[in-house]
This record gives C-alpha cells, structure tokens and sequence, in this order.
C-alpha cells in the first residue's frame, strides 16, 4: 500500500500554483508585447528561456534535489491545474476593443 505524504504533496501544490500563475502571466504579456514588436521572437525566444528556467529551478529546489516524489506530484498536478484555468480564460470571449 502506498503511502501519501499529504505535508509535501500540499507544499509543492501550493509553491506550484504561484509559479505557474507567474509562469503564464508571463507568458500573456510577452505574447501581448511581441504582437506589437517588429521582432516578435526576439521577444518570445528569450522570455521562454527565463520562464521554463524559472519553472525547472523552482521545481528543482521544491523537490530538494529529486527526494520529495510527493511534492513534484503536487507541484506537477498545479501547474496542470492552472494551466486548464489559463486556458478557460483565454477562451472567454473578449468584445473588440476600439
């Protein structure tokens, strides 16, 4: 029988949440900003490079090195979460702006 330690699943749960939700803000903006560049992936490029290291190096240190299974799977499981979110706002439509 498995057991689940509920303390670290709740830690990387919740350390996930604010990384991802910083993780796709980021995201929203640089898409805005490079929709009015002339460059667009002089924009993209960079900002993916800093928000995946972002997301790896957070992911890293929550997990202690790889010995926490239990807290990447909640660390895991809310970045999907607010991902779905994300997602749902996006599709909300948004009347022209003028």
């Amino acid at each position: 029988m498995m057991i689940i330690d509920w303390p670290d699943m709740l830690w990387g749960f919740g350390v996930g949440v604010a990384v991802s939700i910083l993780y796709f803000a980021g995201l929203a903006a640089s898409v805005r900003f490079a929709l009015d560049s002339s460059r667009p992936s002089a924009v993209l490029l960079p900002s993916a490079v800093v928000r995946i290291g972002l997301l790896l190096a957070v992911g890293w240190l929550v997990t202690g090195g790889a010995t926490l299974i239990w807290a990447f799977a909640g660390y895991g499981a809310a970045f999907f979460l607010v991902r779905y979110l994300a997602m749902l706002l996006a599709r909300i439509p948004h009347p022209e702006e003028v």
